[in-house]
C-alpha cells in the first residue's frame, strides 16, 4: 500500500481539505440542528397550540356538565323552563367543546384522549339517560322528584370520566414538554458541538500557518539577512510548505548566481586594482621621467648657451675679419659655421622655452582672450587681416596664453599661400562644460595623414630654405593647451587652409 506523503501537500491544499473536513462536520451539525429545530417546533406548538387549548376545553366542558346538572335541579326545584337554560346551555356548549378536543387530538391520533372522549360521552349519555330525560319527559309541577343517590352516581361517573381525560391531556402535556426541554437540550449540544468544530479548525489553522508559514518564513528571512550582511556561502534553505520550499530554492538560486557573480566582480576588482597599482607606478616612473627629461633638457639648454655663444660668437668674428682674404670654400665653410650656430641657438632656445611650461607658474587668474589678442596683434607689423568676436575670459597663465595665440597665428602667416593675402579668423562657443576656440586660417594646409605629426615637437612637414623655424611651435601650443587642462585638434572636414581647434574650461 502506497503511503501518502503529507510534505508533498502544498498549503492551499492543506487549508483547503481542513476547510472540508470542517465544513463536512459543522453542514452534517447543521442539518441534524435543522432537523431538531423542526422536532422543537413541533413539540412546543403541541404544548402551546394543542394541550393548552385541550386541557382549557376540558376545563370548559367540565363547567358545561355542571351547568347541565346545576339546570336539572333548578327546574326539579321550580319547575320553570326559565331554570333549563343552563341546562341547554351546557348541551351546547359540550358538542361544541367535545368537537374541538377531537379536531385538536385528531393531529396527534392519540388513542387514550380518544377512548376518554368516547367514555365522557358515554357516561354524559346515561346520566341524561337516567337523570335528565324523565325529568324532562314529566315536566309540569307535579314531575317527580330527582333520585339523588341515581343522579349522585351518574354525575360521579362524568366527573370522573372528564377527569381522566384531563389527566390524560396533562400526560400529553408532559410529554411534550419533556421533548421540547430534550430537543432544545440537543440543540445546545449541536451549538456547542459546532462551536467546538469552528474552535478546533481555527487552532489547526494557526497551527498550520504557524508551523508552514510564520516560522518557515522567520527562519528564510533569518537566512535571508545572513547572505545580506556578507555571508554569499550561506545555503538558504526551508523546511516550511512545498511553496516555501520552492521560494528557498529560487532565493538560494539567486544568491549562488549572485556569489558566482561576486566572485567575478572580486576577480576583476582584483586584475584591476592590479593593473591600477601597475599603471600608477608606470605613472610615476613616467612623472619622474618626464621630470627628469625636463630637467635634463632645461640644464642642457642652459649649459648649452655659453659655449654656443662662443662658438658663434668666434665664428662671426673668423666671418668678419677673413672673410675674402681666403678663398671661397674658405668663406662657404665659415658661413655653414655661423649657420649651424645661430640655429643651434635657435633650437636651445626653443627647447628651453618647451621645458619652462608648467614648471615655472605665477599661478592662474582671469584672463582676458580678447585683451590677449588686442596685445598680440600690437607687436606686428604685417598687412595679414586677423579679425576675432566674442572670446571668453578663463583661467590660466597670461603669457602661456599669449605664446599660444601667437605660435598658432605666426604658423598661419607663415604657411600662407603665395601671392593670396593672409586672413586669419579666430571664434569661440559653448560646449557646455567647456569653451572651444577655433583658429583657422587660408593659408596652404595640413594634409590629414599629417594631423598627429604636427604636435610633435621639432617635426618640421617642409624643407628647412622653404619655411624657416624649428617646428617647435606647434608642440609648445599642445603643450600650453594640456596644462590648462583642455585638448587640442586639427580640424580636417575644412575645404580651404588650416583649422585649429583647442578648448579651456569655463570660469568655475
Amino acid at each position: 500500500m502506497k503511503l501518502v506523503d503529507l510534505r508533498a501537500w502544498t498549503l492551499r491544499r492543506r487549508v483547503a481539505i481542513l476547510f472540508a473536513l470542517a465544513g463536512a462536520v459543522l453542514a452534517g451539525i447543521g442539518v441534524s440542528a435543522a432537523i431538531t429545530a423542526a422536532a422543537s417546533n413541533q413539540h412546543l406548538d403541541t404544548l402551546l397550540d394543542k394541550t393548552g387549548p385541550m386541557r382549557v376545553a376540558g376545563q370548559e366542558l367540565y363547567s358545561a356538565y355542571l351547568d347541565q346538572e346545576t339546570g336539572i335541579r333548578g327546574y326539579v326545584l321550580s319547575r320553570s323552563a326559565k331554570n333549563l337554560e343552563p341546562y341547554q346551555q351546557g348541551v351546547a356548549a359540550e358538542q361544541q367543546l367535545l368537537t374541538r378536543i377531537e379536531t385538536l387530538n385528531a393531529e396527534h391520533g392519540r388513542k387514550e384522549i380518544t377512548a376518554d372522549l368516547a367514555r365522557v360521552r358515554q357516561e354524559a349519555d346515561r346520566w341524561r339517560t337516567d337523570v335528565a330525560q324523565p325529568v324532562l319527559a314529566v315536566g309540569g309541577a307535579s314531575g317527580p322528584q330527582l333520585d339523588e343517590a341515581t343522579s349522585t352516581a351518574r354525575f360521579d361517573a362524568v366527573r370522573g370520566a372528564v377527569d381522566q381525560l384531563q389527566a390524560d391531556i396533562l400526560v400529553l402535556r408532559d410529554e411534550a414538554a419533556t421533548a421540547a426541554r430534550r430537543t432544545g437540550s440537543v440543540l445546545v449540544g449541536l451549538l456547542g458541538g459546532a462551536a467546538g468544530i469552528v474552535l478546533i479548525a481555527g487552532a489547526l489553522l494557526l497551527l498550520l500557518l504557524d508551523r508552514l508559514v510564520t516560522r518557515p518564513v522567520t527562519a528564510l528571512a533569518a537566512q535571508v539577512r545572513e547572505v545580506a550582511a556578507g555571508d554569499y556561502d550561506r545555503e538558504i534553505t526551508s523546511s516550511g510548505s512545498p511553496e516555501l520550499r520552492s521560494l528557498a530554492a529560487d532565493v538560494d538560486g539567486m544568491r549562488r548566481r549572485i556569489a558566482a557573480e561576486l566572485a567575478e566582480v572580486r576577480a576583476a576588482r582584483a586584475q584591476a586594482e592590479e593593473a591600477h597599482e601597475k599603471l600608477a607606478e608606470k605613472a610615476d616612473e613616467l612623472t619622474r621621467s618626464n621630470r627628469d627629461l625636463e630637467q635634463f633638457a632645461y640644464v642642457a639648454s642652459h649649459d648649452l648657451q655659453e659655449p654656443l655663444r662662443k662658438v658663434a660668437s668666434f665664428c662671426q668674428l673668423l666671418q668678419r675679419r677673413y672673410a675674402g682674404q681666403m678663398d671661397e670654400r674658405a668663406d662657404q665653410y665659415i658661413a655653414f659655421a655661423v649657420d649651424g650656430a645661430q640655429r643651434m641657438q635657435r633650437l636651445i632656445n626653443d627647447l628651453l622655452a618647451f621645458s619652462r611650461i608648467g614648471r615655472i607658474t605665477t599661478g592662474f587668474k582671469r584672463v582676458e582672450l580678447d585683451r590677449v589678442l588686442t596685445e598680440v596683434m600690437e607687436n606686428r607689423a604685417d598687412d595679414a587681416e586677423i579679425t576675432w568676436a566674442g572670446l571668453p575670459v578663463v583661467e590660466g597663465e597670461e603669457p602661456l596664453l599669449t605664446t599660444l595665440f601667437v605660435n598658432l597665428i605666426g604658423n598661419a602667416l607663415k604657411f600662407h599661400r603665395p601671392g593670396v593675402p593672409p586672413v586669419v579668423r579666430i571664434t569661440a562657443r559653448d560646449d557646455g562644460g567647456e569653451w572651444a576656440i577655433n583658429v583657422r586660417d587660408n593659408g596652404i594646409g595640413i594634409e590629414a595623414e599629417f594631423a598627429e605629426k604636427v604636435f610633435v615637437i621639432f617635426q618640421r612637414l617642409h624643407p628647412r630654405d622653404a619655411y624657416e623655424g624649428t617646428g617647435i611651435g606647434l608642440a609648445i601650443v599642445k603643450k600650453i593647451v594640456e596644462y590648462h587642462g583642455g585638448r587640442v585638434w586639427l580640424d580636417l572636414e575644412v575645404e580651404e587652409g588650416t583649422s585649429f581647434w583647442f578648448t579651456l574650461p569655463k570660469v568655475g
